[in-house]
C-alpha cells in the first residue's frame, strides 16, 4: 500500500520537538509511574491454573513490529467444509485482583497511551509486557474462544474456556503480508481465506469499515521523528475480523446473561446520509443508492478523491460509546452500526480497561455461573472511565502530530507549496493535505474551491511548542 514519510532532520529542530513532546506528557496529566505497591502486586500476581491444556496448539500472534503487550493469539484450521478458529486472549481478569493497587491504577488510566517514543501502559510492564503477555515460546494462561464456522464463514457455534497456551511465533504485519503475497505461509493463507469470508459476512449484516489511512508519529533509531501515513494492509483487516467476531460473541453472551457492557454506535440519521450524499456528488464520486458500507468498500484506494470521501464519511461514524446493564436489557437498538450487530470490547484486556469486565462476565456465563460481584458492582462506572481515557488519548494523538507537523514545516516558513483540499470547513477555510512534507493542516481557501482541488499555500508562521501552523493562500 502507498506510504508517505516525512522527517524532522536538523538537530536543533529535533531538540525543540523533543522538548515540546516532553511538555505534552505533563500537559495531558496522564499518570506515568506506578506506585511501588502496584509494581509489587504485578510481580507476584498469578492467574488461576487452567484445567484445559492447549500448549500443543501452535498459536501465533500478529501485531505491529516491536509490540510487547500481546493480547491475542490465534490458530486456524479447516474443519470439514468449514473452519475452526481458536482465539486466545491474555487472562488479565485472572491476574488482576479487584480492589488491588493494580486494579486502582488501571481504572485511573483507562487504556494504554501510545507516544512517539514509547507508551504509558494500562498495567505495570512486568504484567502487560511480560507475565500476562502472550509472548512466543512462553506458557501463559489465556481465555480461549473456539469458533466453528461454516463454508461461508458464518459462525455456527462457539465456546469460551480458560486454558494454558504457548504461542509459537510473534508475527508482524509487514513481513506477514509479504509472506501471504508470496504464498509462503499456509496458516496466514487461511487467515486471508477466513478474513475475506468474514468481510463478506460483515457486508451481509450491513456493517461498514471506514479504513482511513493511519497517521503515526515514530521515533527512528537515529533520533529523527517521522510521520508515517499509510492505508492499513489487507492482513490487518483479516486479523481485525477475528477480533470483531469475538466481540460479537461476547455481546451475545452478556445479552443472554442480562449483565454486561456493550460498545455502541447509533445508525446515522437521514440528515447525515443526505449530507454525505451531497458531499460525494460534489466530489464526483456520488453515492446515491445501496448501503453506505458497500459504497465505502468499493472505493479505489489509489484514487486521489478517496481520502476526501473517507473524511466526509467520518460524520457517519460518530456517537460511539458504552452502555451497561444488569438484570434488564437497555432500551433501544443495541446494534453497533458500523459492525451491524451488538458488539463488546473483549479482545485487548492488556491495553483497554473495559475488556477485563467483558471477559470476566463472559467466562462466568460460559461456565453457567453468575457474573462476578466485583464486575457487577462497578459496571456503571465504566462508561465515564472509558470516555475520560478516550478523550485523553485523542488529545495526545492530535497534539503530538500537530507538534511534529509544525517541526516539519519550521524550515519552510516563507516558502510556497501545493496542497490538496480534503474537507471544507466553513466558507473560506479547509482541511488540506500537503504532499511534501506529509502534513495535514487547516488553511484559508478561495470561495468556490471544492474538496479534491489543488491549492497553493505559503507557510507564514510556526510554533513547535504549541503545535500551531499558519498558512496563507497564494495565487
Amino acid at each position: 500500500m502507498p506510504q508517505r514519510r516525512s522527517h524532522v532532520s536538523s538537530s536543533a529542530a529535533q531538540s525543540e520537538l523533543a522538548q515540546a513532546l516532553a511538555a505534552l506528557r505533563v500537559d495531558i496529566e496522564a499518570p506515568v509511574e506506578f506506585p511501588p505497591e502496584a509494581i509489587a502486586e504485578a510481580q507476584s500476581a498469578s492467574a488461576p491454573a487452567p484445567d484445559l491444556d492447549l500448549r500443543d496448539v501452535p498459536f501465533v500472534t500478529l501485531d505491529p513490529l516491536g509490540s510487547r503487550d500481546l493480547d491475542q493469539a490465534f490458530h486456524l484450521e479447516r474443519a470439514g467444509a468449514g473452519y475452526q478458529v481458536r482465539y486466545a486472549i491474555a487472562d488479565v481478569p485472572g491476574f488482576v485482583d479487584p480492589g488491588s493497587a493494580v486494579d486502582a491504577q488501571a481504572r485511573l488510566r483507562g487504556q494504554t497511551l501510545y507516544l512517539a517514543d514509547g507508551n504509558i501502559p494500562l498495567h505495570p510492564r512486568v504484567l502487560s509486557e511480560d507475565r500476562a503477555s502472550l509472548l512466543p515460546d512462553a506458557e501463559r494462561p489465556a481465555l480461549v474462544w473456539t469458533f466453528a464456522l461454516d463454508a461461508e464463514g458464518a459462525r455456527t457455534d462457539f465456546r469460551l474456556e480458560r486454558a494454558l497456551v504457548r504461542s509459537r511465533s510473534q508475527l508482524e504485519y509487514v513481513s506477514a503480508q509479504a509472506s501471504v503475497d508470496r504464498g509462503a505461509d499456509e496458516h496466514l493463507a487461511l487467515l486471508r481465506e477466513i478474513g475475506e469470508l468474514r468481510r463478506a459476512q460483515e457486508a451481509e449484516r450491513g456493517g461498514a469499515s471506514l479504513n482511513l489511512p493511519d497517521e503515526e508519529v515514530v521515533l527512528r533509531d537515529d533520533g529523527r521523528y517521522d510521520i508515517e501515513r499509510r492505508h492499513p494492509l489487507p492482513i490487518e483487516d483479516w486479523n481485525a475480523q477475528l477480533s470483531l467476531m469475538t466481540g460479537m460473541a461476547a455481546a451475545e453472551l452478556m445479552l443472554d446473561a442480562k449483565v454486561g457492557v456493550l460498545r455502541t454506535m447509533p445508525q446515522p440519521d437521514e440528515s447525515a446520509f443526505d449530507r454525505f450524499r451531497q458531499q460525494t456528488r460534489a466530489l464526483g464520486r456520488p453515492w446515491m443508492t445501496g448501503r453506505y458500507g458497500d459504497y465505502l468498500r468499493g472505493l479505489d484506494k489509489s484514487d486521489p478523491l478517496t481520502l476526501p470521501v473517507l473524511e466526509a464519511a467520518a460524520s457517519l461514524f460518530r456517537g460511539a460509546g458504552y452502555v451497561t446493564f444488569d438484570g434488564r436489557l437497555p432500551d433501544g437498538d443495541l446494534t453497533q452500526a458500523a459492525i451491524g450487530a451488538p458488539y463488546a470490547h473483549a479482545t485487548a484486556p492488556l491495553r483497554r480497561l473495559v475488556d477485563r469486565w467483558s471477559l470476566a462476565i463472559c467466562l462466568a456465563e460460559s461456565l453457567g455461573e453468575t457474573a462476578p460481584e466485583w464486575a457487577r458492582a462497578s459496571l456503571a462506572e465504566l462508561p465515564a472511565l472509558m470516555q475520560e481515557s478516550a478523550q485523553r488519548a485523542s488529545r495526545l494523538d492530535a497534539e503530538t502530530i500537530n507538534r511534529v507537523e509544525a517541526a516539519l514545516l519550521q524550515p519552510l516558513v516563507g516558502h510556497t507549496m501545493e496542497a490538496t483540499v480534503i474537507e471544507l470547513r466553513g466558507d473560506d477555510r479547509a482541511a488540506v493535505q500537503i504532499a511534501e512534507p506529509a502534513v495535514t493542516s487547516t488553511a484559508p481557501v478561495s470561495a468556490g474551491v471544492a474538496p479534491g482541488a489543488t491549492v497553493r499555500l505559503r507557510v507564514t508562521a510556526v510554533d513547535v511548542s504549541k503545535g500551531t501552523v499558519e498558512l496563507e493562500a497564494t495565487a
